[in-house]
C-alpha cells in the first residue's frame, strides 16, 4: 500500500502531468491533423469542445460518488479511460472518430481531476495545503509543455498519429498504482443524494460562487490560449510548427512553474497572515482569492502585449511574464473551492466547479477563436489569427473584477 502522504502526492502529481500531456498533445499536431483529415478551423476548435463536454458533464457524477465513499478506484478508472482514449485518437480515420475519442478522454479526466485534489487536501499539513496543491497543479504548465514537446518531436519523426500513442501509453500502466493508495479517514455524505441535490447544497456559499464565476472567465482565456498558441505562431509569425511547439512549451513550463510556485506560497501567506494564524476556512478562502485577483489583473495587459508584438521574440517575452501572472491563480483558486465549503462536500464542490468553468469557460473559447479566424480569412485579413486572439485579454479583466469584489457573506448555517 502507498500510505506516506508525500508518496501519494508524488503519484497523483505525476499522473496530473500525464493528464495535461494527453490533453494538449492535440494542440501540438493540430495543423498536421487539419491537412491529413481535411478539417476546418471550426472543427479543430470543436475537438476541444467535445473533450470538455465529456469532461464537465460527467464530473458531477464522479464528485457525488467520491463524497459517498472510497475514491481510489474512481481515480484508477479515470486514468485508464483517458489513456486508452488518447491512444484511440491516434487511430482516428476522420472527423467523427476523432471527435468521439476526444470526448472519451474528457470523461476519464473528469474522474481524476475531480477527486485527486480532494485527496491531497486531506493528506496535506494544514499550514502547507496551498503549497501542496501548488506542487500538484504545477503539472498543468509542465504537462501542457510536455504535450507540446512530445507532439512536436514525435510528429516530426513519426507523424501525428504516433504522438497520441506515446502520450497515452504510460497512463495505462500507472492507473494500477492508484489502487494501492491508502485513503485518509474523512467525513462522508451519508444521505444518498443526486448530483443535482449536491449542487444545490453548494450554491448558498457566496465565496464559492464568486470563486467559480471568476474561474469561468479565467478558464475561457487559458483554454483558448493553450489550444491556439502554436497555430497562432505558425500562421501569424510564420514559425516552423516543431519550433513553435518547442519554444511555446518552454515558455509555458518556465512561466507556469514559477507562477504556480509563487502563487502557492503567496496564497498560504495571504490565508495565514492577512487573516491570522487561527483563521477559519472561510477567511482563508478570502485570502487566497486576493492572490487570484492580482494574478488575473497583471496578466491581462501582458496578454494583449504578447498578441500585438510585431515579432515572435516579442511574443515569447511578453508571454513568459503573462504566464507567470496567469499561473499565480492555479493553486489559490482550487484552495478557495475546497475551503469555501464543508469538508464532506469538497469532491462535489470540485465537480461543480469543473462543470461551471468549462460550461461557461473554455467550452466556447477554442471554437470562438477558430470561427473568428475563419471569418477573418474569408474577409481577406492577413492578421486573422491575431484578431481572433483579442477576446482573451478581455476575459482576464473580467476574471480580475469578479475575484476582486470579494464577498463577506458567512457560510449558511444549515451547511
Amino acid at each position: 500500500m502507498i500510505s506516506r502522504p508525500r508518496a501519494i502526492l508524488a503519484l497523483l502529481t505525476g499522473l496530473n502531468l500525464l493528464n495535461y500531456l494527453d490533453r494538449l498533445v492535440v494542440s501540438a499536431v493540430l495543423p498536421k491533423i487539419e491537412v491529413s483529415l481535411g478539417l476546418s478551423k471550426l472543427v479543430e476548435g470543436t475537438l476541444a469542445t467535445v473533450f470538455l463536454v465529456g469532461y464537465f458533464l460527467t464530473s458531477p457524477i464522479f464528485g457525488t460518488l467520491a463524497d459517498r465513499g472510497k475514491r481510489k478506484g474512481l481515480v484508477a478508472i479515470g486514468v485508464a479511460v483517458w489513456s486508452a482514449a488518447t491512444i484511440a485518437s491516434g487511430l482516428a480515420t476522420g472527423m467523427w472518430s476523432l471527435l468521439a475519442a476526444r470526448a472519451v478522454v474528457g470523461v476519464g479526466e473528469a474522474s481524476y481531476a475531480t477527486i485527486a485534489p480532494t485527496i491531497i487536501d486531506d493528506i496535506a499539513p494544514p499550514e502547507k495545503k496551498g503549497r501542496w496543491l501548488a506542487v500538484f497543479f504545477a503539472m498543468t504548465p509542465v504537462g501542457g509543455a510536455l504535450g507540446y514537446f512530445t507532439g512536436g518531436i514525435v510528429e516530426h519523426a513519426y507523424g501525428w498519429r504516433a504522438a497520441f500513442f506515446v502520450a497515452g501509453g504510460p497512463g495505462m500502466i500507472l492507473a494500477v498504482l492508484c489502487l494501492l493508495i491508502a485513503e485518509p479517514e474523512r467525513r462522508v455524505v451519508k444521505a444518498r443524494e443526486s448530483a443535482l441535490q449536491a449542487a444545490r447544497a453548494l450554491v448558498p456559499f457566496a465565496l464559492y460562487r464568486r470563486g467559480v464565476l471568476g474561474y469561468c472567465a479565467y478558464t475561457f482565456v487559458v483554454g483558448g490560449f493553450s489550444y491556439w498558441a502554436p497555430t497562432f505562431l505558425y500562421e501569424h509569425h510564420h514559425m516552423e510548427l516543431g519550433r513553435a511547439n518547442f519554444l511555446f512549451g518552454a515558455v509555458t513550463v518556465a512561466g507556469g512553474a514559477i507562477g504556480t510556485a509563487i502563487g502557492g506560497s503567496l496564497g498560504d501567506r495571504a490565508a495565514r497572515v492577512d487573516r491570522g494564524e487561527a483563521s477559519s476556512d472561510l477567511n482563508a478562502a478570502r485570502g487566497y482569492l486576493v492572490v487570484c485577483a492580482a494574478g488575473a489583473a497583471i496578466a491581462a495587459p501582458l496578454a494583449l502585449a504578447a498578441f500585438l508584438a510585431p515579432t515572435s521574440t516579442g511574443f515569447f517575452a511578453w508571454a513568459f511574464f503573462c504566464e507567470v501572472a496567469l499561473f499565480l491563480s492555479t493553486s489559490p483558486i482550487n484552495a478557495v473551492i475546497l475551503r469555501a465549503v464543508p469538508v464532506e462536500r469538497r469532491a462535489s464542490a470540485m465537480a461543480l466547479a469543473i462543470l461551471g468553468i468549462h460550461l461557461l469557460g473554455d467550452l466556447w473559447s477554442p471554437p470562438l477563436i477558430g470561427t473568428i479566424a475563419d471569418l477573418g480569412r474569408r474577409a481577406g485579413a492577413a492578421n486573422a489569427m491575431q484578431i481572433a486572439m483579442f477576446p482573451l485579454p478581455a476575459g482576464l479583466a473580467v476574471a480580475a473584477l469578479l475575484w476582486w469584489a470579494r464577498s463577506t457573506a458567512r457560510a449558511p448555517a444549515a451547511a
